[in-house]
């Protein structure tokens, strides 16, 4: 199994990137819409991306603008897939 993640690693870790560099640009999005009182993304759309893979850039637009912060299914949920998803890339990784 360690030559298929060794083999995977040199895409996957920067798609992942880019990938939660899209879930933080969404996230500021959302907050910019927010504060035009303007059609929003919904908070399903926002789970999803956390739970494809996207969990660090929406902790990052949450705290970094102050978004959903006080949402307490994302204050507490958002952190939780991403303990799941550092966990899970730990299992696959050894």
């Amino acid at each position: 199994m360690g030559g298929l993640v060794d083999s995977l690693l040199p895409w996957f870790l920067p798609a992942l990137a880019v990938y939660n560099l899209c879930a933080y640009t969404l996230m500021s999005w959302d907050k910019h819409q927010a504060r035009r009182s303007a059609r929003r993304v919904p908070e399903r759309v926002l789970f999803t991306i956390a739970l494809t893979g996207g969990a660090l850039g929406i902790i990052a637009g949450m705290y970094l603008f102050h978004h959903k912060t006080r949402h307490v299914a994302f204050a507490l949920g958002v952190p939780a897939i991403f303990v799941l998803q550092l966990g899970l890339l730990w299992w696959f990784a050894r």
